[in-house]
This record gives C-alpha cells, sequence and structure tokens, in this order.
C-alpha cells in the first residue's frame, strides 16, 4: 500500500453553500477551520472536501463529449421520500433511470449524483 484516501474533493464557486447541500443529504457533520477556499465534511466517517475555484465550469450529463468525471452514488431507503427532500434542498432531477433502481440528479452547481435503492 502506498497511501490511504484522505479526502474526496470537489470543485466549486462556494465552497461553504456546497458543504451545507451535502451535509443535509448525506446527514454529514461540518469540520472546523474552514474559510471562503475551502470545506470539509464528515459523512459515515469519510471526508469529503470542497474547494474553491473561481472558473469553475460545471460538468454536464449525459453529454459523452463532457465527462462528468467523478459522482456519488448515495443509498437510500424509500425514493419517493428522498427525492422531494433533495430537489428541496436545491439539486435537480436530470434522468430517471428505466428499470427503476436509481435516479440522477445534479447538485446546485452541476455535479452529478445518483439516488439509488435496493429494489
Amino acid at each position: 500500500m502506498i497511501g490511504k484516501l484522505r479526502s474526496v474533493v470537489l470543485d466549486c464557486p462556494n465552497p461553504a453553500e456546497l458543504a451545507s447541500f451535502y451535509e443535509e443529504l448525506l446527514g454529514a457533520e461540518r469540520l472546523a477551520g474552514g474559510d471562503e477556499t475551502w470545506e470539509v465534511i464528515v459523512a459515515d466517517g469519510q471526508r469529503v472536501a470542497f474547494q474553491r475555484s473561481s472558473d469553475y465550469q460545471p460538468p454536464t450529463f449525459p453529454d459523452p463529449h463532457a465527462s462528468q468525471q467523478v459522482h456519488f452514488d448515495v443509498l437510500v431507503d424509500d425514493i419517493e421520500e428522498a427525492e422531494p427532500r433533495v430537489l428541496e434542498l436545491g439539486a435537480r432531477l436530470v434522468q430517471k433511470d428505466t428499470d427503476g433502481d436509481f435516479r440522477v440528479y445534479a447538485d446546485p452547481v452541476g455535479h452529478p449524483f445518483c439516488l439509488v435503492w435496493l429494489s
């Protein structure tokens, strides 16, 4: 082993705002010491960090010519309960899966993520 994963880091225009979105989505806790350029949350023992990028351009999904680069799969118990809550936080629905076990959303700055459930 060379090392251990410390954080997954997302670029964004406003780290505090995006950290708040993911705090609610994942039931996470914000770590002290953040500032206008960097915020960190911990969800189920995993760190997710948000880094300010003044030239941030959101990924596009689905687009075969523009990579989504990274996304979260968020396991939920009941999609019909979870979807309205995530939309209320500022996400938008991007794609419903025709097989019925996941839906694709974009966070408030355009990063794709999926709500998934066990059928």
